[in-house]
């Protein structure tokens, strides 16, 4: 990945795309000719890299983001009865997996400037849902482009209230808290949190093609996750309850055998896939100071297009590993539909994405909740915009964005 002086323009410019380069092709290339396709050694030395890049005591690769959301609802043992609380403004697999258990979801409003989580729209939620007779065992707060929500806060009322914390960071690998009294706290290290939930597809920050994982500091948990990634076998001689068809006359364990004490799924990620993951993790500051870079651009380029065009709020206790440039469009006031302004882009090259629907707006949602009201959630959704963002643009890339963007929005060229 070469500097921004040496990238060349872009003709086509997608929302978000991988960054592979020879490195990561070896590594692959590497597993392919090896002895180990899936269950190897890159599996483990993926998982040990994260856990050292994160700080976490464990860490359990899966096969998505959607199946480390799975695997983390799975390993707290939420079921019936339960409830979790997830901010609306997310993908659909955050309060998914909640129902994959049988828990019941509490939507929480959030930040319209930012997208966001807080303690305040997380106690509103609990309450409603104490009002509808459920039991509210988690908070899965979503770092929404990179930004982290208020971790500091939900953990203390995570702590007043006994809940487990299911960070969802499918879009914060590499993103930092920082504390008040200057500490600086990986995402994944699970200071506030029980677990956190990790994604590695193509668009997100680093590519394993699909690919996901799950850190704790909490050894039984990791135990649960990995013994639920894999069929929820179990091959630790101390687990073991046949002691008859385990052990032999001499007492060994019969090397053959495994026990399963409840179904599990095949959530495993493959060596192929931790190759490319482990391989694109070395190249994560690379990626995160580039991304971090074209922000900084958009927020000049952009400045001269406001009020109708504003960047997402920074919250200050984040030092973010930027997955989304997700911009604030005022189209009523500029005259112009969002389908029109992305059809227009699209019409020049430039992809444009919308993140997200709220949650609580989707037919099953809103027949299992009723039309709830979270006016936060509403108008993020209605003025959205996520812009191209990954490492190999160009600046002059960025240059282009906002011009044509100003011009679609029949604003004056920027000067």
């Amino acid at each position: 990945m070469g500097g921004p002086a040496s990238r060349t323009p872009l003709s086509v410019l997608p929302y978000g795309r991988q960054d592979i380069d020879q490195a990561d092709i070896d590594a692959v290339t590497a597993v392919l000719r090896g002895d180990w396709l899936t269950q190897g050694p890159a599996v483990e030395a993926f998982e040990g890299a994260l856990r050292e890049r994160t700080g976490a005591a464990h860490a359990v690769s899966c096969a998505n983001g959607t199946a480390a959301l799975h695997l983390a609802a799975l390993a707290l043992g939420l079921g019936p009865g339960d409830a979790v609380v997830v901010p609306a403004v997310t993908f659909l697999a955050t309060a998914n997996a909640a129902r994959y258990v049988g828990a019941e979801v509490a939507f929480a409003d959030v930040d319209p400037a930012t997208g966001l989580m807080g303690p305040g729209q997380a106690e509103a939620a609990m309450e409603r849902a104490a009002r509808a007779g459920w039991r509210v065992r988690a908070l899965a707060p979503v770092h929404f482009a990179g930004q982290t929500a208020d971790m500091a806060g939900l953990g203390v009322l995570a702590d007043r209230h006994g809940l487990a914390v299911i960070e969802d960071a499918c879009h914060a690998i590499g993103s930092v808290d920082v504390m008040p009294d200057g500490r600086a706290l990986p995402v994944g290290s699970n200071a506030f949190g029980t677990l956190t939930a990790f994604s590695f597809h193509p668009v997100k920050t680093i590519a394993a093609g699909e690919g996901g994982a799950v850190t704790t500091n909490d050894l039984r948990l990791a135990a649960r996750l990995r013994r639920m990634r894999n069929h929820g076998m179990e091959r630790d001689p101390a687990a073991f309850e046949d002691r008859e068809a385990a052990f032999d006359e001499s007492g060994s364990a019969n090397p053959w055998y495994y026990e399963m004490a409840e179904p599990g799924f095949n959530y495993r990620l493959t060596d192929i896939h931790s190759a490319l993951a482990l391989s694109q993790l070395g190249r994560l500051d690379a990626f995160v100071e580039r991304r971090r870079r074209l922000m900084e651009l958009y927020a000049e380029r952009l400045a001269p297009l406001a009020p109708l065009v504003r960047p997402a709020d920074h919250v200050p206790w984040c030092r973010p590993a930027w997955h989304l440039c997700a911009v604030r469009i005022d189209f009523a006031a500029a005259g112009r539909t969002r389908a029109r302004v992305m059809a227009d882009l699209r019409a020049r090259g430039i992809g444009s994405q919308v993140h997200y629907i709220p949650v609580h707006r989707q037919p099953y949602w809103r027949e299992r909740c009723g039309d709830l009201a979270l006016p936060g959630a509403d108008a993020h959704y209605a003025q959205t915009l996520s812009l191209p963002l990954f490492p190999a643009m160009a600046d002059a890339d960025v240059d282009r964005v906002a011009t044509v963007l100003a011009e679609t929005l029949g604003l004056p060229a920027r000067t």
